[in-house]
């Protein structure tokens, strides 16, 4: 009897039987023998031992130390790289501010390079995948990233090298990992239910810290907000006065976190799923990150109409839910205050000074921004305004590109069909929403948010690619077996 070659069950579930597609082939092997969790474990106690002993040192081991985990990952094992990086882009803001409590302010410290590195190891995907962008699909991720290059070479001309790579980390690394999944789109599954994993944890810890910080605001949080000017910003350096932050670096970059991870945890069927969502809720409301609030509500509100009628009552129902256990929290005088005022900045925006500044200035830079054609290169973003940054960093000459690939990626995903069945993909329409309301505030496309809206690109693009692959797959197997039953008859006969 003859066998059909797409009897293969590493095809059928997934996995890519080119020898070429090395990051695809044989992941759940690779985790057993990859001794990931071992390098990861080395890490955390090398990140203790310092802290109790040397301070000071960590400073520069950590990112060199988080760096070549990341390689390691990224050659063993594909998914736990993933997750690696998200807990990186969680964690180094807090290692670095007890780093700092125990050994004096460090002004400009490297290790908050470390997340930009871990993610910037996707590099290596765009490298070895250059000239296959077409057949991945992956254009909408090479044009903004040859512009982000352009501002490189433009930085290093008009300022200075370290400045200008400082700004393309910024920039092009959340590419890179963009990409880097959309060619992996043949583990589709096994990424979106890591993925998932670590935003329930994730949101957790960085929920439960961040109402500890409100109510008792640690030590080291005072130094660093006292030593980087930021406590005005972040409210009174005390106990109940502060915006939250969390684990993070500041307000704005945790309430884009969060609003993506609340998002993704509609998609998750944890039992914590529910306890983990009311304890961020209460952390989400508590940052007071007005841009991050409404990224979070358009998101929500783009998935309506979009999932199945199942997925709609439950999503009700946890709405419901949530009501119900947050509003209580709300009403003790800890948290009304200083939730309830920042809610109504919202529905009096003329005569909020933080609003009027930003307008202030967006009128006063947009007539020379639109005429910057060449652009003056980039550095590490300060400006409120993406729209403004990307003009004057890029100029004309890179953003046209940057805003094609984006633009492209996005008609991609908000005309393609949806699989209704597969809930996380659908989530992600809103979690990229959530980001793309923010672009005339702040820098979404940078950092951790970046992170987040390049990774669910590539989220949503891998998910309709898996599924028309497996489709296509179910297609041939049945013909095969088709001309299988044929030769069978034909035999008897």
């Amino acid at each position: 009897m003859s066998r059909s070659p797409y009897g293969n069950p590493n095809f059928i579930n997934g996995f890519s039987p080119y020898p070429e597609d090395l990051t695809d082939l044989s992941l759940n092997q690779k985790k057993q023998n990859s001794g990931g969790w071992i390098a990861i474990g080395g890490l955390i106690l090398m990140t203790v031992l310092c802290l109790m002993v040397s301070s000071k040192i960590l400073h520069v081991l950590f990112p060199a130390a988080s760096f070549l985990v990341a390689l390691f990952l990224y050659y063993r094992d594909p998914i736990l790289y993933q997750g690696f990086t998200w807990w990186i882009w969680f964690l180094v803001a807090f290692i670095r501010r007890i780093a700092d409590y125990r050994s004096g302010y460090t002004d400009s410290s490297p290790m908050l390079l470390a997340p930009y590195l871990v993610t910037f190891v996707s590099m290596l995907t765009v490298v070895k995948r250059i000239g296959r962008t077409r057949e991945d699909g992956t254009h909408i991720f090479l044009l903004p990233l040859i512009a982000t290059i352009y501002g490189l070479v433009i930085g290093c001309v008009l300022k200075t090298p370290m400045l200008a790579f400082r700004g393309f980390l910024d920039w092009a690394a959340p590419i890179c990992f963009g990409f880097h999944l959309l060619v992996n789109w043949r583990s589709y599954p096994q990424y979106k239910q890591n993925c998932q994993r670590v935003f329930l944890w994730g949101t957790l810890v960085m929920s439960i810290y961040g109402i500890f910080q409100f109510l008792e605001l640690p030590a080291w949080d005072v130094l660093w907000l006292n030593e980087t000017g930021m406590a005005t910003a972040s409210g009174s350096a005390e106990d109940g006065g502060v915006r939250i932050w969390s684990t993070m670096h500041s307000a704005e970059p945790f309430a884009a976190v969060m609003a993506g991870g609340l998002l993704i945890m509609l998609s998750n069927d944890s039992v914590l799923g529910i306890p983990t969502s009311i304890i961020g809720y209460v952390a989400f409301l508590l940052c007071r990150v007005r841009s991050g609030w409404i990224g979070w509500a358009a998101g929500l509100l783009s998935l309506f109409g979009l999932l199945n009628v199942k997925s709609q009552f439950r999503l009700i129902v946890t709405a419901l839910v949530l009501v119900l256990a947050v509003t209580p929290l709300l009403t003790m005088d800890e948290f009304s205050d200083k939730v309830f005022t920042r809610l109504d900045t919202l529905s009096d925006v003329q005569n909020d000074d933080s609003a009027s500044g930003r307008q202030e200035s967006f009128q006063k830079l947009i007539g020379e921004a639109l005429t910057t054609v060449i652009g003056q290169g980039l550095e590490r973003d300060s400006m409120d305004n993406s729209i403004l940054a990307m003009l004057f960093y890029l100029g004309w000459i890179g953003t046209l590109p940057f805003l094609y690939g984006l633009g492209n990626g996005l008609i991609q995903i908000f005309t393609m069909s949806l699989d209704r069945q597969d809930v996380f993909s659908i989530i992600g329409r809103g979690v990229i929403m959530s980001t793309l309301v923010r672009f005339p505030v702040n820098g979404p496309h940078l950092g951790p948010s970046g992170t987040l809206l390049w990774s669910f690109i590539a989220f949503s693009l891998a998910a309709n690619r898996h599924r028309s692959h497996q489709h296509l797959l179910q297609n041939r197997q049945l013909a095969a077996m088709e001309v299988d039953l044929e030769n069978e008859l034909d035999q008897i006969v």
